[in-house]
């Protein structure tokens, strides 16, 4: 299980730097999300960066034993200071970082033995699951983005 989620992470990561790459310099600019803060196309990328790195540290916590995210994380409040700190990020460095992120993100799935796949921790959205649920979810999480920003880029 561990080298399909692996795979499944490399392929859609694979095809998030391809879209991402092709898209005009208005593209990156175009609003996504516009209940409280807006998030453009390229909030967006820098969304998936800092999910994905805030995701390696948990997946590496509860890998060595840890009870992975705090139970009174605020996925808004990180979500909104990560944005701040990406503020000033270029849209091709933060193509860079998402590429290294999830080239991370990919090696550490295939690392895993199915036993590792069924340890417990607390995921900020899931709550209490399995690391192998917590893999699923990076790529589900980005698939449903995807959808959102295929919808604003058509309008």
């Amino acid at each position: 299980m561990s080298l399909a989620l692996s795979e499944k992470l490399r392929s859609e990561g694979e095809r998030a730097l391809t879209f991402f790459a092709a898209l005009t310099p208005e593209q990156w600019n175009a609003p996504v999300y516009t209940e409280g803060e807006t998030w453009t196309v390229r909030s967006v990328l820098a969304h998936f960066v800092t999910a994905e790195r805030g995701f390696l540290k948990i997946f590496a916590d509860i890998l060595a034993g840890g009870p992975g995210s705090s139970d009174d994380f605020d996925i808004n409040r990180y979500n909104a200071s990560q944005q701040a700190k990406t503020a000033d990020l270029p849209p091709a460095e933060l193509l860079a970082l998402f590429g290294q992120t999830r080239a991370e993100m990919v090696d550490f799935a295939a690392g895993l033995s199915e036993a590792d796949l069924q340890k417990t921790g607390r995921h900020p959205a899931l709550g209490i699951s399995t690391l192998g649920e917590m893999l699923k979810l990076v790529y589900l999480h980005n698939s449903m983005h995807f959808r959102d920003l295929k919808k604003a880029l058509e309008k």
